[in-house]
């Protein structure tokens, strides 16, 4: 019996300084799985930006102290209308806030954008709050105004991006 119970004193519990190890290396291990495993799905950016390849083209810089690139210039065929608000058929009293801009196949026409910016407005007058609501209306919503600006441009817009749409 006096074996038994020295036999049980004599397992030790680990100590602190060596569970704070294992904790460590685990540690450690498990970042460089999760660097090795982030730069596999995601590879380092190249060379040179986006922002200093669109200035070594000649894109028009704005701001003074972020140099903010514009990607929507009419030299790169993309022509950003003017934002409009506008009331919805029903309920009235509800208003749509947006801005589009219009991708050109070719050299864009400032008075055909205008037009399609016009037609665009005169479509919202007649649209209502419950066809436009959630994920799905929003997407039919895109597809009638990608439709009646193909009709209108004759082809000449290859696509319409929304810049900003608020209904209030």
């Amino acid at each position: 019996m006096a074996d038994l119970e020295q036999g049980g004193e004599s397992k030790k519990k680990p100590s602190l300084v060596i569970t704070i190890a294992i904790i460590a290396g685990l540690s450690v291990v498990a970042g460089g799985g999760g660097w090795l495993v982030g730069n596999m799905l995601a590879p380092p950016p190249s060379e040179t930006a986006p922002v200093e390849k669109a200035a070594a083209e000649g894109e028009q810089k704005t701001g003074d102290e972020g140099e903010i690139v514009r990607v929507a210039t009419e030299a790169n065929g993309i022509v950003a209308l003017e934002p409009f608000t506008s009331n919805l058929a029903y309920p009235a009293d509800n208003l749509v806030r947006m801005e589009v801009a219009l991708v050109f196949k070719g050299q864009p026409d400032p008075v055909l954008a205008e037009a399609i910016h016009q037609d665009i407005m005169a479509y919202m007058r007649t649209v209502s709050l419950q066809q436009i609501q959630g994920p799905r209306g929003f997407q039919y919503l895109r597809d009638d105004l990608k439709e009646r600006v193909d009709l209108r441009s004759e082809g000449r817009v290859t696509n319409i991006m929304f810049r900003t749409f608020v209904i209030e």
